[in-house]
């Protein structure tokens, strides 16, 4: 494997963009908005708020006497982190998109990791509802995990595809 031809900027580019706007979004809303303060953005669809979440995405394991979560949730950060720096390692040189998708998800389980690091929780700030049925409240860092994830098994789906013809 030459190194020097790995696309290393591909790679930390976008994940640094993801993390810069994850934490500076986070600090906006820590310093405009008191904890479950909300403005409403598009009215009946869409606010911006002020959440915590000690726990992960759409507030599992969120609960204040689930102390080892936090290690947990920690762990697999870390772990996480490690595993698609080995992926994007052993990824063949021509492989754009997926190191595009591997970068979007270690940008944004980097932004998570910080605040879980900084506030034992993770800021999250969207609120996107339709009436009374209200999708749990995200953050820039779990849109690119989501994004990325999905174009990742997007383009796994059509690899196994391709190859299986």
């Amino acid at each position: 494997m030459n190194l020097k031809k790995r696309n290393y900027p591909l790679m930390i580019l976008p994940a640094l963009l993801i993390i810069l706007a994850d934490q500076i979004s986070k600090y906006a809303v820590m310093r405009y908005l008191k904890l479950h303060e909300s403005v409403s953005v598009i009215t009946g669809f869409f606010d911006l708020v002020h959440v915590r979440n000690r726990g992960m995405a759409f507030g599992l394991l969120n609960r204040p006497d689930i102390n080892f979560g936090f290690y947990i949730l920690v762990a697999a950060s870390i772990g996480a982190i490690v595993l698609l720096t080995v992926w994007f390692i052993r990824l063949k040189e021509n492989d754009k998109l997926t190191v595009l998708t591997l970068s979007l998800i270690l940008g944004g389980a980097v932004g998570n990791l910080i605040d879980r690091l900084r506030f034992r929780e993770v800021v999250d700030f969207l609120d996107i509802y339709i009436g009374q049925y209200h999708w749990p409240a995200f953050n820039v860092a779990d849109s690119a995990i989501t994004v990325g994830a999905f174009l990742l098994a997007f383009i796994m789906f059509f690899r196994q595809k391709s190859h299986a013809s």
